[in-house]
C-alpha cells in the first residue's frame, strides 16, 4: 500500500507514511472485507458510511502538516481508522461521529490498539467542538455544501482545515489555511465522499445535536 498507492501518488511526508504503515487497516473493516482492506478503494462500514481509500486518508494527513504537538479536530470518526492514523501524528485528536453505533465500535477498536490520545464524541460534526477550540488542524471526512464556516472559525491562526467541498462534477478535496487576512483555499484533488449532515451540512435538522 505505502509503496504502490501512496509514494507513487505523491505522498512524501515520512511521518504520514510511517503512521499508515503502523495502523492495521484490516482491523477497521468487517471480517468478510479484510481481504480487500488495503485495496485502493473505499469500503462500507455500516450506517451507509465508508472507510476512505488509503490515499485519501494519507492526502488529508499530509495536507494538515502535523508535527506532533497539535490538537486535531476530526469530523466523521467512521470506523476509527483515520482517527488512529491522526493519533500517531498529533498530540490529541477530538473526533465527532453522528452515529452512536459507529462511535462505540471505533472506541473499542482504538482501545484494543492502545490508542489513548483520542476522544470520540457523538453529535453534529458541523458544529465542531467549540469548548475544546482552537485547533491547529481539522479533518472533515464528508462532503460539505460550502466551506464550513463554524469549523473554520475554530482554527488557530495559521491553522489548516481539509474538507471535500461539493462541486458540479465531483467533490473537491480542499485545504483551507487561516491567516490574518482570512482563509486561503487550495484544491488538492477530486474525490467522492458521503455527504456532511448536520446544521451546516446537507441536513437533516435532527442531526444538529451538539457533540457529547
Amino acid at each position: 500500500m505505502v509503496a504502490r498507492q501512496l509514494r507513487r501518488r505523491g505522498i512524501e511526508d515520512e511521518r504520514v507514511l510511517a503512521a499508515m504503515s503502523a495502523v492495521p487497516r484490516e482491523l477497521f473493516v468487517a471480517e468478510r472485507l479484510r481481504g480487500r482492506a488495503y485495496a485502493d478503494s473505499a469500503l462500507p462500514i455500516g450506517e451507509q458510511q465508508t472507510i476512505s481509500q488509503p490515499w485519501i486518508v494519507a492526502a488529508i494527513c499530509q495536507a494538515l502538516r502535523l508535527e506532533g504537538s497539535e490538537t486535531v479536530l476530526e469530523i466523521g470518526t467512521g470506523s476509527g481508522y483515520s482517527t488512529a492514523v491522526l493519533a500517531r501524528l498529533a498530540r490529541r485528536v477530538v473526533s465527532v461521529e453522528r452515529f452512536a453505533s459507529l462511535a462505540e465500535e471505533a472506541r473499542l477498536r482504538l482501545a484494543e490498539l492502545g490508542v489513548a490520545n483520542v476522544d470520540v464524541l457523538v453529535g453534529d460534526g458541523t458544529r465542531g467542538v467549540p469548548e475544546r477550540a482552537p485547533y491547529e488542524a481539522i479533518a472533515v471526512h464528508a462532503t460539505a455544501p460550502a466551506p464550513p464556516r463554524t469549523l473554520l472559525e475554530q482554527l488557530t491562526d495559521g491553522g489548516r482545515l481539509v474538507a471535500p467541498i461539493a462541486a458540479r462534477d465531483s467533490d473537491m478535496l480542499s485545504l483551507f489555511e487561516r491567516g490574518s487576512g482570512g482563509y486561503e483555499r487550495r484544491i488538492l484533488a477530486p474525490c467522492r465522499f458521503v455527504p456532511l449532515l448536520g446544521q451546516e451540512g446537507f441536513g437533516p435538522p435532527e442531526a444538529s445535536a451538539p457533540a457529547r
